[in-house]
């Protein structure tokens, strides 16, 4: 009540009619907006829609759903009596996967993010303390080791934005590449995508993601999906396309 009390405030409104509104004495209201001094709101809490009494949506909520996708193949969240640090390894083959990946953290929360080499990637990096707030999966250990379960509100910003929360999985731990097979001495050439991942739960979400959309998939293997028909590859060229 007086996180709602002082918004009312911010946007103009007067002590009195913030008590109208929010049926509160006229001194309560006082002693919450004005007699005690306000610390202004800065860094990542000015950015995170988890923790603003104005917001429950993000600003972007296609770069988030992006982001959600990188992070849940090759991303990391390092949570350590400092700040947190979001990394996200990115292949060196493809800058154009590095700077995707830097603009989706910029558009969800980041005020700066750092491009740290390494051997064959780059750590595309962010620190702020309310990553963990937009991205509750973290925690100990390996995500294939533990339970890897959305919130109900990131599964309402993936079903409005599945072709981007795919693309950022497919950017990560998948691949288009073109297959070749030979079928009675005569070889033929066609895209297909791979999404390889050891957790049961991560390959869930993908599975999901695709059947939002419609596109047609299988398992090849216990831990790899393959979506190899024809209409389906061109379906998932929409949303995803080949890296760059």
């Amino acid at each position: 009540m007086r996180a709602r009390a002082r918004a009312l405030r911010a946007r103009g409104h007067n002590i009195r009619s913030v008590a109208r509104t929010l049926s509160l004495p006229y001194t309560t209201v006082w002693h919450w907006c004005v007699d005690r001094p306000q610390r202004a709101v800065v860094g990542t809490a000015a950015r995170c829609f988890r923790c603003s009494p104005d917001d429950s949506n993000p600003t972007d909520p296609a770069a988030y759903a992006y982001l959600l996708g990188l992070y849940l193949g090759d991303g990391h969240l390092a949570v350590s009596p400092k700040v947190p640090v979001l990394r996200v390894a990115c292949t060196d083959t493809y800058p154009g996967l590095v700077d995707a990946c830097a603009a989706a953290m910029l558009a969800t929360l980041a005020l700066r993010v750092q491009r740290i080499q390494k051997k064959g990637c780059v750590s595309v990096e962010s620190s702020g303390t309310h990553w963990p707030c937009l991205l509750p999966q973290h925690g100990p250990g390996r995500k294939h080791e533990r339970p890897i379960v959305l919130a109900d509100w990131q599964r309402q910003i993936v079903e409005a934005h599945p072709g981007d929360f795919l693309r950022g999985l497919f950017h990560s731990d998948g691949c288009r590449f073109a297959n070749r097979v030979v079928v009675r001495g005569k070889e033929y050439v066609y895209p297909r995508y791979m999404f390889t991942n050891e957790s049961a739960d991560i390959m869930g979400l993908c599975q999901w993601g695709l059947d939002l959309l419609g596109i047609a998939w299988r398992m090849n293997r216990r831990n790899s999906l393959s979506v190899a028909r024809r209409d389906a590859v061109a379906a998932l060229d929409r949303h995803v396309g080949p890296k760059t």
